[in-house]
């Protein structure tokens, strides 16, 4: 064990510019408050500084997690998916080895203010609301819907307007899998390369507007418009349902038990990832992560956030 450190050490030496003393942390906008409260619970020990943590996304997380090893790369990225095959080898090609930690489960929530009208969709209507292109008479034509009333019938005549995170959002890769591939997988039948061609891309005409990694804007700019929706994950649709709330989906409302029991259909794990190549060298990462596994259990802190633990 002491070669290996001297050898990280070294390795530290010569790609870094100058040593820190805190855990860097960078990635997911989901897990981003769980870290959040972690690393405040981690930094008032008073035996390590507070861990310095940046909402980035997922992929903008991975990005600068897998590229490389030293004191100028995060120790720990957040994410809200589980690490990607291309982002694996990034991370291999630049010497890096992620270690996961699973910390629980989270639902994505369409959602609205309060003041608005309560909406039950199915997966087929927020398709056919948030798609570039749609099936009309069995054609894909560019999408047409300009209201609900539009994308079926007995919905209000209101119009579509929702914010949707960036591509660097690992909400936006689970939405994408888990209600317009599933869509198209189940409803329309189409094959892995069909879905994935013509079933991925959200329209750029003025309904769908992307917005950044900062969920709590999004909850904001909620409140301006009651016809606007969100596309964010449920702890902060938890945290902030005195003012916002979700849409049913398939005739199911996101709640802890709705996602825990898999009734509700856009739910998704969630990780942060630790470079091993940091361990024993960036000091007081195990013990961030002692303090994680203590902190997610059921009835735990981070469960009154929001987070669905593991069962």
């Amino acid at each position: 064990m002491k070669k290996l450190i001297i050898a990280a050490l070294a390795v530290f030496v010569s790609t870094s510019v100058q040593a820190r003393e805190y855990i860097s942390i960078v990635g997911s906008s989901t897990v981003f408050p769980f870290s959040t409260s972690v690393a405040e619970k981690f930094g008032g020990t008073g035996k390590h500084p507070t861990p310095v943590i940046e909402s980035t996304g997922s992929g903008g997380g991975m990005k600068l997690f897998c590229q490389g090893v030293g004191f100028d790369t995060p120790d720990i990225t957040n994410a809200s998916r589980a690490i990607k095959s291309t982002e694996a080898d990034l991370c291999k090609s630049n010497g890096v080895t992620p270690v996961e930690y699973l910390i629980g489960y989270d639902g994505i929530t369409f959602s609205n203010s309060k003041s608005g009208q309560q909406l039950s969709l199915t997966k087929e209507d927020i398709f056919n609301a948030v798609a570039e292109n749609v099936m009309v008479n069995g054609k894909w034509v560019a999408n047409p819907n300009q209201t609900w009333a539009d994308v079926r019938s007995d919905l209000p005549n209101l119009p579509i307007a929702i914010m949707a995170p960036p591509p660097t959002s690992g909400t936006r890769d689970a939405f994408v899998e888990l209600v317009m591939h599933k869509h198209c997988k189940k409803t329309l039948g189409l094959s892995k390369k069909e879905y994935k061609a013509q079933c991925t891309r959200l329209r750029i005409d003025g309904p769908v507007v992307e917005v950044g990694e900062n969920d709590n804007l999004i909850i904001q700019k909620l409140q301006d418009d009651e016809n606007r929706f969100g596309i964010f994950g449920f702890s902060f649709l938890d945290q902030n349902s005195d003012t916002v709330q979700p849409a049913l989906v398939d005739g199911v409302a996101p709640s802890f038990d709705t996602i825990a029991d898999g009734s509700y259909g856009i739910s998704r794990p969630l990780y942060y990832y630790v470079k091993k190549q940091h361990l024993g060298v960036v000091a007081g990462i195990e013990e961030y992560v002692q303090t994680f596994d203590k902190m997610m259990v059921t009835d735990g802190p981070l469960s009154d956030m929001g987070l669905i633990p593991l069962q």
